[in-house]
């Protein structure tokens, strides 16, 4: 079982094992907000209600989590877009386009990988983009959440308590992605 953290503005921050949070509340630098019903964890002489949200009361400190390489990631990055042309793709449609070739030394990595549709990988070919005389809409860049998405940590799912329901979608409302018309 998982345990939502909160940060000392009742915003969510993180999940952490149950026992995290309870180590996190025992020794007084989070307090419980909300219980798991009828889940209790005991010790040889107490009984301990399993916490299903915590609240930290000063600063809370974790680990940025990155996101995850892959072809689905880099196609939400980018928007589902040719970062030279603009034209709208879907997944099934754009390829990966090395920004700096494989063949001079570029990698497959955040930094130097983009979308891009059939036609503009083909005209850059083995060329920089400069060379090619293409402009790349936006310059590549690790992210550290993909747009349009709660962090994976924070994203609903089925069977997540109930409890937790209030804090994720105040969440979702502050910190959706406003599109311009």
């Amino acid at each position: 079982m998982e345990t939502l953290v909160l940060n000392s503005a009742y915003m969510p921050i993180d999940r952490v094992p149950w026992f995290e949070a309870l180590v996190a509340c025992y020794t007084g630098r989070a307090e419980v907000v909300s219980t798991y019903p009828d889940q209790c964890v005991r010790s040889a002489c107490e009984t301990f209600e399993m916490p299903s949200v915590i609240r930290f009361l000063g600063r809370a400190v974790f680990k940025k989590r990155r996101v995850r390489f892959n072809r689905h990631n880099v196609w939400l990055r980018d928007r589902a877009a040719c970062q030279y042309c603009g034209c709208k793709l879907t997944k099934t449609e754009f390829t990966y386009d090395h920004v700096i070739p494989q063949s001079r030394g570029g990698k497959t990595t955040w930094a130097n990988i983009v979308c891009a549709c059939m036609a503009c990988n083909l005209k850059k070919a083995n060329k920089t983009p400069v060379e090619a005389k293409m402009r790349l809409r936006k310059k590549p860049f690790t992210p550290m959440q993909l747009p349009g998405q709660l962090s994976p940590l924070l994203a609903w799912r089925d069977g997540m308590p109930m409890a937790w329901r209030d804090y994720l979608q105040s969440y979702r409302y502050w910190h959706q992605t406003l599109d311009e018309d």
